[in-house]
């Protein structure tokens, strides 16, 4: 049995709740083929998140770690393919920091790849009805500090970790307020079921 760390962030950005941390919740002890999932919720702050991250995998020993994060305005679930070293927010974080063109790990290189099979994922979730697509930027935020930062920890330390970044829409109630009702949401039922699907595929591959 292989054990996958799934991460989901809390609210941030004025928003009373994070579709990422309401899904992830929801597959807290499943098994999916020959993967347990263990998940967490991690603050959306920078540092603080990838410490976060890093104690979770010292504890639970994984083999396989998903960041889910919100993006919100999205149509579909939107697969990272790319982390890349650079902090630069546009917005506060959690705890008030607004980093500007820093980089996440000064001796680290430019980018790294996700190593889940992104555009297979992709694929099964298009199969099962719920609207995806591949994405090569996670933008400079928290999301992709710990995409980052995940990535870094796994190859410095010389860990057989299998990482990547999901990205999903707000959850209906979230755009209830955001006249003229243009922006997407998805129904967390939805973005639950596409986190199974995802786990689903690297289980397969």
């Amino acid at each position: 049995m292989r054990k996958l760390l799934m991460t989901g962030f809390d609210a941030f950005g004025g928003e009373s709740v994070n579709p990422a941390s309401r899904a992830v919740e929801r597959l807290e002890g499943k098994t999916i083929g020959d993967i347990e999932i263990i998940t967490r919720e991690i603050p959306t702050v920078f540092g603080d998140a990838a410490e976060a991250t890093q104690k979770a995998i010292e504890e639970v020993e994984p083999d396989i770690v998903i960041n889910v994060g919100q993006a919100g305005g999205i149509h579909g679930i939107r697969m990272e393919r790319l982390a890349v070293n650079i902090d630069d927010a546009r917005i506060k974080d959690n705890k008030g920091n607004q980093p500007e063109d820093e980089k996440i790990a000064p001796d680290g290189p430019l980018a790294y790849w996700a190593t889940i099979p992104v555009k297979a994922i992709v694929r099964d979730l298009e199969a099962n009805g719920i609207p995806a697509f591949v994405s090569y930027t996670a933008g400079t935020f928290v999301c992709n500090h710990v995409f980052y930062a995940t990535r870094h920890y796994a190859e410095t330390q010389g860990l057989p970790l299998k990482v990547g970044f999901i990205h999903v829409p707000f959850l209906p109630e979230q755009v209830v307020d955001k006249k003229p009702y243009q922006v997407p949401s998805m129904s967390e039922d939805t973005i639950a079921r596409a986190l199974e699907v995802a786990v689903g595929t690297i289980a397969e591959s």
